[in-house]
């Protein structure tokens, strides 16, 4: 195709791709490097009988002509990366050089907000992602299998956890594990414990996420592999039933091989999603226990007067990178494909 020609039909995407992806994330980018204005202060001296007193207090007019002047905030460059908040350069070498374990290491990074954050967005990732292509293709070989006849309705039911908002199903599954609720009274019956509470711990509140996690998703990756698994050829298949090769040594050596670009897709599509978990731990009120890097925007964004816009731009680019970070073997592995295959 003539460069021309490509790029008339190319150009309408890249516009849309530059006004909607690229601009958005220069602006955060530069907020990220300004932090709040702070407050303007009056001192005022009141004189009695009894002596003088001074006063402290706030300069609305001024403090909010500054805000219009410089409506970005107080320039702070590369700062507010390195401040506590978040990357805490100083306080990880504290932590690093006061310690005689890692374990004891560990502990102090998990009292900084963005690593503690940090590290819950990576367990969740890396425990939910498998697991969700793993099931949905255990689900999706099974359904597969059926007879016609149940097919539809069990097709039907499988997708009913992608139906539900994730939010309202959160906090549908946070009164059901409540001690009221069916499943932590079950639980409390069977351990024969009246105190014993899916929310009380760190560890068990985790486990409930990750549960959910991947209950919330596998119809995803279901409904993929389902419609993948349609489009395998029926000649190899019959063709590995003649030469005697078992069930398993079918899924194996035809049907995995021909669903690996589908792996791929539902791999990136998981990695982006876990790595910007929010609607559980807003659902769960899981905030004590489980943080991660979209509720500390989140929690950055949500004052009335005081929202951290400069942090939650922080915040926002690093989680960028992580995404980019995540996803760059997926990449460099598909791009690897792509030129051995055109080779």
């Amino acid at each position: 195709m003539p460069h021309r020609t490509f790029m008339k039909f190319m150009w309408p995407s890249l516009l849309v791709m530059f006004l909607l992806i690229a601009l958005p994330i220069v602006s955060v980018f530069v907020q990220s490097l300004h932090v709040e204005h702070e407050q303007i202060v009056l001192e005022t001296e009141n004189c009695g009988p009894f002596g003088c007193k001074k006063t402290v207090s706030v300069d609305r007019e001024a403090t909010d002509q500054l805000r219009e002047e410089e409506p970005l905030g107080r320039f702070n460059g590369l700062d507010t990366y390195t401040n506590r908040s978040h990357l805490a350069f100083e306080n990880v070498s504290e932590a690093w050089s006061s310690t005689d374990s890692l374990g004891g290491f560990f502990n102090g990074l998990m009292n900084l907000p963005f690593y503690k954050a940090l590290v819950f967005t990576l367990a969740y990732t890396f425990i939910v992602t498998p697991c969700v292509i793993f099931f949905g293709m255990v689900v999706a070989l099974c359904v597969n299998a059926l007879p016609k006849l149940v097919k539809g309705p069990t097709i039907f039911l499988s997708l009913l956890p992608m139906i539900v908002t994730p939010l309202i199903g959160s906090l549908i599954l946070f009164w059901m594990i409540d001690a009221d609720g069916v499943i932590g009274a079950t639980i409390q019956n069977w351990f024969q414990d009246d105190s014993l509470s899916l929310k009380a711990s760190p560890a068990l509140t985790w486990i409930t996420l990750f549960v959910y996690g991947i209950w919330s998703s596998i119809p995803f990756s279901f409904i993929v592999f389902y419609a993948g698994l349609q489009t395998v050829p029926t000649d190899t298949l019959e063709a590995s039933m003649i030469d005697g090769a078992s069930r398993w040594e079918t899924i194996r050596y035809v049907v995995m091989p021909h669903m690996a670009p589908l792996v791929t897709f539902v791999a990136l599509m998981q990695l982006m999603d876990n790595f910007r978990v929010f609607e559980p731990i807003v659902g769960f009120a899981a905030e004590a226990h489980a943080t991660s890097l979209s509720w500390l925007i989140f929690n950055d964004l949500r004052g009335t007067d005081s929202q951290l816009f400069g942090s939650a731009g922080a915040t926002s680019m690093l989680t960028i990178l992580g995404v980019a970070i995540l996803l760059m073997p997926v990449f460099i592995r598909t791009w690897r494909d792509f030129n051995r295959k055109s080779a």
